[in-house]
């Protein structure tokens, strides 16, 4: 039996419209995915005068007495963001994405607006409730745009499809950091940074309301030619719904594993980087607000900006076939997590006197990690078209634990060794678990992953089909009983 990526047909035609319905669709994505990594990372800069007292902005609320509870409140978001994501990828599979996916985001947008003035009337506690809410809604986010980019695109647009939509949160950062640090030494102050965002994401919530759809079938005026072109490609029929979930063999499936262990390892080093540059810009190489801001979105700039090539790439050698889905996974896979886990080991050599070296390895680092977002991160639309947002909320909610720990391991690392933020070597320890994670769930993702539908994707099909033999493992079993017989 030939892999199913194989046997499907790539020669389908497009339709003729330039700018179509799925277009809206990969476009509103792309926006709120944007804005909710703006209200991620915006903490990350705002917290300096939040907590400090601005000679220039006295005008602006500064709380001193928080700076103790920095990375608490840095790492609070995680604390809700990976409670809710099972049961929204349930939710979602079952009654569809729109109206979770739009209403969750507004209200994500709203708790955004609110971190200053409760903050105000009740403290950092205030900030640390706003930003776990604002991450039980964000657990939407993914499960739906997973769903979506399964139900609006032909397999060979995934990896670009879903390249350009998950890149949006780098970009986010691009846009977030230095519009943060502009913003918060204005006179406006670091409020306005929130109310801006919060504003933003309602706002969108409303135009999705209006013009997003949870699959082409049940979209009112797409053409008939453009909803042929996605939906007789796919595997996967419009009853989801009737599908049960195969909750024994997906947590007995290797490539399973292979994505939750790639995830983590990716949300570990990613989040570690995303909160602790501004810190190590500012105390280790001495940057000023405005300065630490703009370098900090570098990184992501590059990242975003090598994500535009990476999918193309990958879809181009699936689409030719030069290389099997599963092989352009791992490829992909293995640039963005090695050529960051070295980058990340060649800084613990360069000191604070040699700042452009030090810039330069962390954008190497960010920048080549946008390889990963046509590796694993859309290998859950290979694995089960029908459970794509199942796996994802299960791959998300469990590797955002790793998000959760990562801005307090610098805590941790000083609290064991005594080194402190000011201290070149704190920063060494640090980059070189960072790199160790990338290492390990990279080469674990190689050993295990696949590229090919599982045969539990539609288990009410397997049980009318009569039994082929596999191409694939699609479980723990399947392995044990092939060493047995070889």
């Amino acid at each position: 039996m030939q892999p199913i990526d194989e046997q499907r047909d790539f020669n389908y035609q497009k339709p003729t419209d330039f700018f179509g319905v799925r277009h809206i669709q990969y476009v509103m994505m792309f926006i709120i995915v944007n804005i909710a990594y703006g209200t991620r990372t915006i903490l990350s800069i705002a917290i300096f005068p939040m907590t400090r007292k601005s000679v220039d902005n006295q005008g602006i609320p500064s709380y001193p007495e928080w700076e103790e509870h920095k990375n608490i409140m840095l790492s609070s978001f995680f604390w809700g963001y990976i409670c809710f994501q099972v049961v929204a990828g349930q939710f979602i599979k079952k009654w569809g994405p729109k109206w979770f996916f739009g209403g969750a985001m507004f209200i994500n947008a709203l708790f955004c607006a609110l971190v200053p003035p409760v903050g105000a009337a009740t403290g950092y506690i205030g900030v640390i409730v706003c930003r776990i809410i604002t991450g039980l809604t964000q657990g939407f986010m993914f499960p739906s745009v997973h769903c979506l980019i399964s139900s609006w695109t032909a397999p060979q647009d995934r990896a670009k499809i879903g390249t350009f939509v998950y890149a949006a949160g780098p970009l986010g950062n691009v846009i977030a950091f230095p519009l943060a640090g502009l913003i918060s030494d204005s006179r406006f102050g670091w409020p306005a940074v929130f109310y801006l965002y919060g504003a933003l994401g309602m706002l969108w919530g409303l135009v999705y309301f209006i013009v997003g759809s949870d699959c082409p079938s049940k979209h009112k005026t797409i053409t008939l030619s453009e909803r042929q072109y996605i939906e007789q490609q796919q595997v996967v029929s419009d009853e989801k719904e009737e599908v049960p979930t195969p909750w024994l063999h997906i947590f007995m499936s290797p490539p399973f594993w292979a994505i939750l262990i790639a995830h983590c390892g990716q949300n570990f080093g990613f989040w570690t980087l995303l909160t602790e540059i501004p810190s190590y810009l500012k105390e280790i190489l001495q940057f000023d607000l405005k300065s630490n801001s703009t370098l900090s979105s570098l990184p992501y700039l590059v990242n975003w900006i090598l994500s535009l090539f990476m999918g193309p790439i990958a879809d181009y050698l699936i689409t030719k076939g030069y290389v099997t889905t599963g092989t352009s996974r791992k490829i992909f896979n293995s640039i963005g997590m090695f050529i960051p886990a070295l980058s990340l080991i060649c800084l613990t050599f360069v000191g604070s006197d040699k700042p452009t070296a030090a810039i330069f390895l962390l954008t190497t680092a960010v920048g080549f990690n946008s390889a990963i977002y046509s590796g694993y991160n859309v290998n859950h639309i290979d694995l089960s078209p029908i459970h794509a947002a199942t796996l994802m909320a299960l791959t998300n909610s469990i590797s955002n634990i790793f998000s959760l720990v990562s801005p307090l391991i610098v805590d941790l690392v000083v609290l064991i060794t005594g080194y402190q933020e000011t201290e070149r070597e704190l920063w060494t320890v640090v980059f070189c678990i960072a790199s160790s994670v990338y290492l390990a769930s990279g080469i674990i993702y190689d050993i295990f992953g696949s590229g090919e539908t599982q045969s539990w994707n539609n288990l009410n099909e397997t049980k009318n089909k009569p039994q082929e033999q596999k191409s694939t493992y699609n479980t723990f079993e399947d392995i044990k009983m092939d060493k047995v017989q070889t």
